[in-house]
């Protein structure tokens, strides 16, 4: 969008390099814990039940991880959801009441309509996710990384459960394995899959393996990243994980190994699949549509792979959340 008028969807971006660059998000207010019912004065966004909305599409994997902290802090009465319909259009992302993908809020047909109602001089990609605020009828953020750490602490007097995402004793730790996963493998296969040259795609290639590689070995003796506490590290990694073997694989040319050739990550990814509500989260078959989508690059016939076949439900040897 450009001053709050659609443009394109043009989002895939590339350096003169060849290598695939990810515009920033740039709407980032903040929802505020409430403390004994009291808001503060300074408060623009409380944390209150029934206020907020989360946009979302099945399809994206930044969205995914924002669904996934919902379902784990057992938020889903707390913070009402859309979902956007699996594929996009010349107006990007789209809204489709009578294939059971309705905007709640607005009955709005395009994703475009929430940002420019929102922001009425908008600039900037119309991005999955989003967080609605019914208040003050605007968008809070679209950060997926902000909302995931929201949604891990501030709702705890709203509802849900009082799990701590990021504990104190933990933040440095969890930081570390935040920026080293996004940025070599959360969008690590990205760099490969939408690289417009050789050398870029080896590098982002590379940076996917070895961050799987160390993962592997991380995993070797512990249950989750930081030991036996499931934080919200686990929740970034996930939905990559989920999409690794159905998608990345294959149209993303990440196929030196699959997620299920690596024993420790396969029996922990499964643990976290099976953990309460996090499968509720995963639309395997929306992935593979939509990564192998018709691309004049990347797959120009369409054609969407019937496999492969993997059973996510087997339990994990070393139990559950």
């Amino acid at each position: 969008m450009f001053r709050g008028e659609w443009i394109t969807d043009e989002g895939i971006s590339a350096a003169p390099s060849g290598a695939f660059e990810r515009s920033p998000s740039v709407l980032r207010s903040w929802v505020e814990p409430v403390s004994q019912g009291i808001i503060a004065q300074q408060s623009q966004y409380p944390a209150q039940a029934n206020r907020y909305h989360l946009y979302v599409a099945w399809n994206c994997p930044w969205a995914h991880r924002t669904l996934l902290m919902r379902a784990l802090k057992q938020l889903e009465d707390i913070v009402t959801v859309s979902v956007c319909a699996p594929r996009r259009t010349d107006q990007g992302w789209i809204f489709d009441r009578n294939a059971g993908y309705p905007d709640d809020l607005f009955d709005s047909e395009f994703l475009h309509e929430l940002y420019s109602r929102s922001h009425r001089n908008y600039s900037g990609r119309v991005t999955v996710p989003i967080l609605w605020d019914r208040e003050t009828d605007t968008i809070v953020s679209n950060e997926s990384a902000d909302i995931v750490r929201m949604f891990g602490s501030v709702f705890n007097n709203c509802g849900g459960n009082d799990w701590d995402a990021y504990p104190v004793d933990l933040r440095a730790e969890i930081d570390l394995w935040n920026d080293r996963i996004h940025k070599n493998l959360n969008n690590g296969v990205y760099r490969a899959g939408f690289s417009e040259s050789q050398e870029a795609y080896e590098k982002g290639f590379h940076d996917v393996f070895e961050t799987l590689d160390a993962l592997e070995s991380h995993l070797a003796d512990r249950q989750w990243l930081m030991g036996d506490e499931l934080t919200e590290a686990d929740a970034r990694l996930f939905p990559t994980l989920a999409r690794f073997d159905v998608a990345y694989f294959g149209a993303f040319k990440c196929n030196l190994r699959r997620l299920i050739d690596y024993p420790n990550l396969w029996d922990y990814a499964r643990r976290l699949y099976n953990s309460p509500g996090v499968a509720a989260t995963v639309r395997f078959d929306i992935y593979k549509q939509g990564y192998y989508s018709k691309s004049p690059k990347r797959n120009p016939n369409g054609i969407v792979p019937l496999g492969p076949d993997i059973d996510w439900s087997l339990p994990s040897t070393r139990g559950s959340s």
